[in-house]
């Protein structure tokens, strides 16, 4: 559909940019923090760990200051529930407790409205020795810290986030690190997770409407297009197949409180299907989500197992690589899409599949939509004085913010846009040298350097987009 005439973006509308709390923070273990999985998960040795990071637990009033330069009119960050809980529950820490004071005051001081995750992959190690969220006494925890945190923020804190792409951490366990290695049964354990995992959000966000009635939460996967390989029609319903285990299983277990009809089938299929009780779904029916947050990379293209597909980028990229679909033949192959380009990383670039997938979303559950994470990973180079001409980020996110644009003057119901990241950080999978922010961060992988903050390009670019409310795209600015 090509539109005469654009719908600008709404007035009031969320410009932001986001970060997570083990990503961003450092301070790893100062100030009563307790250990979280990613603290004892095992990395590549070659590339930065997760006890520095961007230091942002020490530069907090820097980089807030930053961010409102920048013009955000919202940021989203996640609080580190093994920060606020060291041992997951039981007795609060007060410096954690205080250092979400610190920002979320700064931020309102600079007239940035806060939108907070509440657990973005970092689960508190104390929890993981007793079963994570294998084990249903984490749906309390988690609820309990939930509650705490409204306690404590809800005064400022308008919007929350419940859990951060918990598709991911079901189809890419391996990847992020959900389950152990040597889990038994490790697809069907996956599973339960996810349903314990539903039940916990369904009670953070009957806890929010109780505790905050004028608060808006929601849940925050990562959701994605799915193309055919072909007009074939085994393909169609391979794409057809990857989409309900893919995206609306977890969408419409959150929005509508039921099982996906295709993806029940499929975990039926496959001997994966959760234990489930008739209250807990009545607890899943009860917990109605404001909006839906979404995060956006790329798109994904699938067939039907014919031994003849192109297949994506090499089986080891697949296998720790979350934006790639990878195979279960009896259901799906990912295959390459040769129409779309691909970054760095080989991640494809899809503008359009954003405009696609918004539209989707919105069609499917009709709540309004943010979008959480939109970026471009690449290595910067600092060039002549502390400079960084990453016109490529800027292209990236021209593109996509036109597809926005697009999306909502197809009648899609947008209320904010927050790119991945507000200042680099580092990169689950590709340590610092994989960045993404408006702010450059003066390190290393294994150097920290003076962890200077420079200003980018594109925070000069994104300033002017915030400034215009999205009129002003054009990659021309001084620098």
């Amino acid at each position: 559909m090509q539109h005469q005439q654009l719908t600008p973006f709404p007035q009031g509308f969320m410009w932001g940019a986001s970060t997570s709390a083990y990503q961003v923070e450092g301070a790893w273990n100062e100030e009563g923090k307790g250990p979280s999985v990613i603290d004892h998960a095992i990395f590549n040795a070659e590339l930065s760990d997760f006890k520095v990071t961007s230091d942002h637990y020490h530069h907090l009033a820097e980089d807030i200051a930053l961010f409102a330069e920048l013009g955000l009119k919202t940021y989203r960050f996640s609080i580190s529930w093994a920060r606020l809980f060291p041992e997951g529950r039981g007795e609060i820490n007060p410096l954690g407790a205080a250092f979400y004071q610190r920002l979320i005051d700064l931020l309102c001081q600079h007239h940035i409205e806060p939108l907070v995750t509440l657990y973005h992959f970092d689960l508190p190690w104390a929890l993981q020795q007793k079963g994570g969220w294998s084990n249903p006494e984490t749906i309390v925890a988690f609820e309990e810290y939930a509650r705490t945190a409204f306690k404590l923020y809800g005064d400022r804190v308008n919007h929350w986030l419940t859990i951060n792409e918990q598709n991911m951490m079901i189809l890419k366990g391996e990847v992020i690190g959900t389950l152990p290695a040597d889990t038994p049964d490790p697809q069907r354990a996956l599973y339960q997770q996810n349903h314990h995992m539903m039940l916990a959000q369904a009670r953070a966000m009957i806890a929010c409407h109780q505790m905050l009635p004028t608060a808006k939460i929601g849940p925050a996967p990562n959701i994605s297009c799915i193309y055919p390989a072909t007009s074939r029609p085994e393909d169609v319903l391979a794409a057809n197949n990857f989409s309900a285990i893919r995206n609306w299983l977890y969408l419409d277990l959150a929005c509508f409180g039921r099982y996906n009809a295709t993806a029940w089938s499929f975990l039926k299929e496959k001997g994966y299907l959760p234990q489930i009780t008739d209250d807990e779904m009545a607890l899943l029916r009860q917990g109605k989500p404001d909006f839906i947050a979404f995060n956006y990379y790329a798109s994904a293209t699938v067939g039907a197992d014919s031994g003849k597909d192109k297949p994506e980028p090499s089986g080891a990229n697949r296998a720790v690589d979350q934006q790639m679909a990878g195979i279960d033949r009896s259901v799906y192959v990912g295959v390459d899409n040769p129409y779309l380009q691909k970054n760095q990383f080989n991640w494809y670039i899809d503008p359009l599949g954003f405009r696609i997938t918004a539209r989707e979303i919105y069609e499917r559950y009709r709540l309004p939509l943010i979008v959480t994470e939109n970026g471009l990973g690449a290595f910067d180079e600092l060039a002549a004085g502390n400079k960084i001409y990453d016109d490529y980020r800027i292209e990236y996110l021209r593109c996509h913010l036109e597809q926005l644009q697009q999306a909502i003057s197809d009648g899609v119901e947008v209320m904010g846009y927050c790119p991945w990241s507000a200042i680099d950080l580092v990169s689950t999978h590709q340590g610092i040298g994989k960045r993404y922010g408006f702010i450059y961060v003066n390190r290393d992988e294994k150097d920290l350097k003076d962890l200077a903050r420079f200003k980018k390009k594109s925070f000069f670019w994104y300033q002017q987009v915030i400034r215009s409310n999205g009129e002003d795209l054009h990659y021309q600015v001084e620098y």
